[in-house]
């Protein structure tokens, strides 16, 4: 039996929050949706957004635009749909993001918003699909049924509903992500001992910090990191193009979070001897979120591996919270299930599961469907 059919609109940014900027009273109702959908999924709000920097982080640059998408029911959004694209690297690809509150599940909305939003990716000559689903951490990987990523590594259950409905709509499970909570008044004791160890195999490395901005001085080289992040981290059967990354894309990215509403607290290494920049780590205040920080990018040079960068400059972050943000609870981060080196950072550190993500990919080109 075909689903009924369900009425999809489009959703256009307004320029501001403001009460009488044209689209602000929908933008408002489309906020509370994503609210009330995280709640529904995690129970808490530490993966929702201020209205601010969804507001700012959806709206279209030089480098990427998102079309958002929403489904009525009584006058009321109910479902929603995104569509992200990148418009300077990874041109055959767009993100797609489908949610419905659980009241209106079952009803074939997903699944028309789904077809919608491919539509929308294909019109845009994308043929790569990519989207992820969201998973407490309490399922039981040993008993239960799972599915599996390439990569043998990390699994989801078989029976979420999010699963069947990534599985039935041709998606392929490519890499699950580990979903990490760090608590940071118990953990905190244990930074002493292991700032002691990795200073000890960190001969020759200064550790460098600051607040939202780069020094002009250390420009060019982080933009050779953020390149490299692109590509050296793990992505399981997903490939990704390298992201090039200049001074003037680093401070474009510098002023999204600014005018976000975050505060983003930098640590860096950087070799004694040549004066290279070899690791270095975000951690993320959110607006409206005082509770939580959110670790972010964290990498390490391939020739300066091997010398705890690492867990320098991540702790090298932790401790500033208690000056920069000292109602921060806990610390969330993302770690592929196969990246072992900085999961063993992490859970050193004291962060625990907190839930898995899994990352999806349908491959629509041409000869490419069995890739």
């Amino acid at each position: 039996m075909n689903p009924a059919p369900h009425r999809i609109d489009e959703l256009r940014l307004p320029a501001s929050r403001d009460d009488d900027a044209d689209g602000a009273a929908e933008f408002r109702e489309f906020n509370e949706l994503c609210d009330v959908l995280a709640l529904e999924s995690w129970g808490n709000h530490d993966r929702t957004s201020a209205a601010l920097a969804r507001l700012r982080f959806w709206q279209e640059t030089g480098y990427g635009r998102t079309r958002l998408f929403v489904v009525r029911s009584e006058g009321r959004m109910v479902a929603r749909a995104s569509v992200r694209l990148g418009l300077t690297e990874n041109l055959d690809r767009a993100g797609i993001q489908v949610a419905v509150l659980q009241a209106h599940t079952g009803r074939g909305i997903g699944r028309a918003l789904l077809a919608h939003a491919e539509a929308a990716a294909a019109a845009e000559n994308r043929s790569v699909f990519l989207g992820s689903t969201q998973h407490r951490a309490d399922f039981d990987l040993d008993g239960g049924a799972v599915v599996r990523p390439a990569t043998g590594t990390g699994a989801l259950p078989a029976g979420a509903r999010s699963v069947r409905f990534a599985t039935a709509a041709g998606y392929r499970l490519e890499q699950v992500e580990r979903y990490s909570s760090l608590d940071v008044a118990a953990s905190a004791p244990e930074f002493d001992r292991l700032e002691s160890e990795a200073l000890a195999k960190a001969g020759g490395y200064d550790i460098l910090t600051w607040t939202d901005r780069c020094p002009e001085a250390l420009l060019p080289q982080l933009a050779v990191l953020m390149s490299r992040m692109s590509s050296d981290a793990p992505s399981g059967g997903i490939s990704y193009e390298e992201e090039h990354w200049d001074a003037a894309r680093v401070r474009h990215v510098e002023k999204t979070w600014r005018e976000a509403g975050n505060t983003s607290l930098v640590a860096a290494a950087r070799h004694r001897d040549t004066g290279e920049l070899a690791a270095y780590s975000v951690l993320e205040l959110p607006a409206g979120k005082p509770w939580l920080a959110e670790q972010d990018d964290t990498l390490v040079a391939a020739p300066h591996r091997g010398h705890r960068l690492g867990m320098l400059v991540k702790i090298a972050n932790l401790r500033r919270l208690a000056g920069a943000a000292p109602a921060v609870e806990r610390v969330t981060t993302f770690n592929a299930a196969e990246n072992g080196y900085m999961l063993a950072i992490n859970e050193a550190l004291g962060f625990r599961p907190a839930g898995w993500d899994g990352e999806w990919q349908r491959v629509t080109g041409p000869g490419l469907a069995g890739e």
